[in-house]
């Protein structure tokens, strides 16, 4: 299961696990633009056993919808990739009223691993793979505005510190789950030649263009994510974080335990989560 499947990496790591003949549920926000992108895979890959879902990864109902679809559908889930994720330049609101860079890029994977945690769990040898970036080593962690209220700087600070919350997500759920079989890893993609800044209007295709002058192919970036879902060689390992497929240490921040439990309360509170792990 791959959420953001429909352009970039998140699609370019739908097809090659679709070659490899896995079944593969793509996770995207547009309907059509979902099922265009699911008759490509199946014809590019021969592969039938491409499932389609809309969600709204920035909203908890929306979330919560999805996940219930899935596990009436499915009894099993081997691999989830949380992938989607965007920069915002200007200040914007979910549906949800919290901070839309804080709600699509941590709280997604928060809420939806965690509802999926149950058919995970009867999994042998599921995986969780979040994908985070580099940009994590400029932000700090501040419990207190988890929002970024303070120096919005066009999104930046928000962008950087919804990735170092993807890290201290990781890692502490790792914690949480170190005696069942599900393993949970972050990785960083490189500088990829995506639609990070589509939500932008024409600056976005603007910083778009730029990206994608200096930006490295969505299928190099996927590169990574495909590696941590189907790769023998990372079997058992968990809570760890990787770049150009090799395990890499991340900030000295992304470590800090006490600020990975004040992330889970400050999430499991504005997700109304009542019975997480």
């Amino acid at each position: 299961m791959i959420t953001g499947s429909t352009s970039g990496i998140g699609k370019e790591t739908a097809i090659d696990l679709a070659r490899r003949g896995a079944a593969v549920i793509l996770v995207g926000r547009n309907p059509e633009k979902t099922t265009n992108t699911s008759n490509y895979i199946k014809a590019q890959t021969g592969n039938e056993n491409i499932y389609t879902y809309i969600c709204d990864l920035s909203s908890q109902s929306s979330i919560h919808k999805l996940a219930n679809e899935i596990k009436d559908q499915f009894n099993e889930l081997h691999v989830l990739v949380n992938n989607a994720g965007a920069i915002f330049l200007s200040r914007q609101r979910s549906v949800d009223n919290i901070e839309m860079t804080f709600a699509l890029n941590h709280l997604s994977y928060f809420l939806l691993s965690n509802l999926l945690l149950e058919i995970m769990e009867s999994t042998e040898s599921a995986r969780i793979i979040n994908v985070s970036s580099i940009a994590h080593k400029n932000a700090e962690f501040i419990s207190s505005d988890v929002e970024t209220h303070h120096k919005y700087m066009f999104g930046f600070k928000a962008y950087c510190r919804s990735k170092l919350a993807n890290l201290l997500f990781t890692y502490e759920l790792a914690r949480r789950l170190e005696r069942t079989q599900i393993t949970v890893n972050a990785l960083h993609p490189g500088v990829v030649s995506t639609n990070l800044l589509a939500n932008n209007g024409f600056v976005g295709q603007i910083g778009n263009f730029f990206l994608g002058l200096r930006g490295i192919t969505p299928k190099k970036g996927a590169e990574t994510s495909i590696y941590l879902a189907t790769s023998q060689k990372v079997e058992g390992l968990t809570g760890r974080y990787y770049v150009d497929c090799k395990e890499s240490p991340s900030s000295p921040a992304s470590y800090d335990r006490a600020e990975g439990a004040k992330l889970w309360d400050v999430s499991k509170d504005l997700t109304g989560l009542t019975n997480t792990i």
